[in-house]
């Protein structure tokens, strides 16, 4: 599982998780006038509570979080999972919206108290958390702020033992001069133009493969032109480009896997 692959939106996701699970150990409802030796439940004492919002909510985090990280999540019933862990962040919101409005489960009395207990710290806090987390699973594929990803790209180092490549030194090899490409001069990012006043390079006549890392999350397609993703390239990871088809890349990742990287605006040349 790659972290870096995780976004934005995802780390609110987990955040709002974290606040579940600790509103989840705190009190259920609140008595006026109850003297402080009534023994209040957590909500781990109710099993609707427990069920619809704390499970709900820490399945939902959990599903979106390792759809997100996975090259390839798995699937059920033929769908992703991600769209299920939206659904059970949807679900554990509203279960507590009603628990809120009715934390004794429709009991006009408690004990004799007279009015029913309201609301406890641990349900409101509860709330709070599963709307936050209901509201970043569906906002994050619509705003590019929570598409964003969650930890900023860390300074690449070089594979260790590269493959299907020149050995260390040779061109391509991250940590190395690179030589110019498609236009670009060296150290420039792939398709970018050259500064003012320098030649332009030559194309090259025979292509060479070179390690390169993607800026953003970016979709590894198959070479049969499915549209089906087969990976996703994840950025602080080196990948080898092996192919050149028009401005797409056919890429190998570090498991032997390839595809072809259509997006190529931006990637870092090593």
């Amino acid at each position: 599982m790659n972290i870096r692959s995780l976004t934005r939106g995802d780390g609110v996701v987990i955040g709002a998780a974290v606040l579940l699970f600790i509103a989840s150990f705190l009190d259920l409802y609140s008595i006026e006038g109850a003297s402080d030796s009534v023994d209040i439940p957590s909500l781990w004492a109710s099993g609707p509570v427990l069920l619809s919002v704390v499970l709900a909510g820490l399945i939902a985090a959990a599903l979106i979080v390792v759809a997100r990280g996975l090259p390839q999540a798995p699937k059920v019933a033929g769908l992703e999972l991600a769209p299920f862990g939206v659904a059970f962040a949807v679900f554990a919101a509203w279960s507590a919206l009603g628990n809120v409005f009715d934390p004794a489960g429709g009991a006009d009395n408690f004990d004799g108290a007279g009015d029913g207990p309201d609301a406890g710290i641990g349900l409101i806090l509860a709330l709070v958390a599963t709307l936050v987390m209901a509201a970043a699973a569906v906002a994050t594929p619509l705003v590019p702020a929570l598409k964003g990803a969650l930890l900023p790209a860390a300074r690449l180092a070089a594979p260790q033992q590269p493959y299907g490549a020149q050995p260390p030194g040779g061109y391509g090899y991250p940590g190395a001069q690179p030589a110019s490409f498609g236009g670009g001069q060296p150290g420039q990012p792939y398709g970018g133009q050259p500064q003012q006043g320098q030649p332009v390079a030559p194309p090259a006549a025979d292509f060479s493969p070179f390690w390169f890392a993607v800026p953003v999350p970016r979709p590894l397609f198959p070479e049969d032109g499915s549209p089906t993703p087969i990976a996703e390239l994840a950025p602080g990871t080196w990948y080898l480009a092996v192919e050149q088809r028009g401005q797409a890349l056919v890429a190998q990742t570090q498991d032997g896997r390839r595809g072809v990287l259509q997006d190529t605006s931006g990637i870092q040349r090593g």
